[in-house]
């Protein structure tokens, strides 16, 4: 009886996993804080590798909503980001309401190869100078926030679409940051939502989860620091290099 307190709050009790768990949840959010995306992809490249997706899933949802919220609550002219990314919000909304109750009853192998392929592709085109024909206006935001929403409601990471919208429109360092923790903040609740309606997302669940929220943040403020220090360009590079490397990582896991 003593030990059904500890036992509900961690989320294993074995030392070595537990260990992992917490290092991985610091590398995850030491990339948010840095790049402004990639705490899910991070998080379920690395927690895929000693758990199952689903509880992955379930152990981030906390520090995916907490982690935007600050993010885009310490970005400037956020009223300006809100009318100006509407209905890129809206379309991620519906979508990953509709798709994450479905979460469950896809291979998780198969998202994970598909999710990583699209962050390669991705990344390499940007890298090597090849131009993707997206331009800024509502037609391209509610496109790519239909795919946002899908790709997010199956696997908790919708970042992809995200970034290359913002990348592809030359959106500067500041806003980049402030707009993507609005967009990934606005699917967060319809996740959520999903996790409950599917089971994965519980009363105990959530406590772990507010636990790791805490090693996440630590993270995150050190990720920020180093932000700080980078010239956008730089920066730009940083976001691109680091899809590719979570892309491959998440290619790998699936073939594991």
């Amino acid at each position: 009886m003593p030990d059904m307190p500890l036992a509900a709050l961690l989320p294993s009790q074995d030392p070595v996993l537990l260990a992992l768990i917490v290092l991985f949840l610091l590398i995850s959010g030491i990339i948010k804080g840095f790049l402004g995306i990639g705490l899910p992809a991070a998080g379920m490249a690395l927690l895929t590798l000693i758990m199952p997706p689903t509880e992955a899933i379930a152990l981030l949802w906390v520090p995916i909503i907490v982690s935007n919220a600050w993010q885009f609550a310490r970005a400037p002219a956020r009223r300006d980001i809100i009318m100006s990314y509407r209905w890129f919000a809206a379309a991620i909304i519906v979508s990953i309401l509709l798709t994450s109750m479905f979460i469950t009853s896809y291979p998780a192998g198969l998202l994970t190869a598909a999710i990583g392929l699209a962050m390669i592709i991705f990344a390499a085109n940007q890298l090597f100078g090849l131009s993707l024909p997206i331009r800024a206006g509502r037609a391209w935001q509610i496109g790519l926030g239909i795919a946002a929403g899908i790709l997010g409601g199956f696997s908790s990471i919708w970042s992809p679409p995200v970034a290359m919208y913002l990348l592809a429109t030359n959106t500067p360092k500041d806003r980049f940051i402030g707009a993507t923790g609005f967009l990934f903040l606005s699917g967060c609740i319809p996740l959520g939502a999903g996790l409950v309606f599917t089971g994965l997302l519980t009363g105990p669940v959530v406590v772990k989860s507010l636990l790791g929220l805490v090693v996440v943040l630590t993270g995150f403020r050190v990720g920020e620091i180093m932000r700080d220090h980078i010239s956008q360009d730089l920066f730009r590079r940083m976001v691109l290099f680091g899809f590719l490397l979570m892309g491959l990582r998440l290619v790998g896991t699936s073939l594991l």
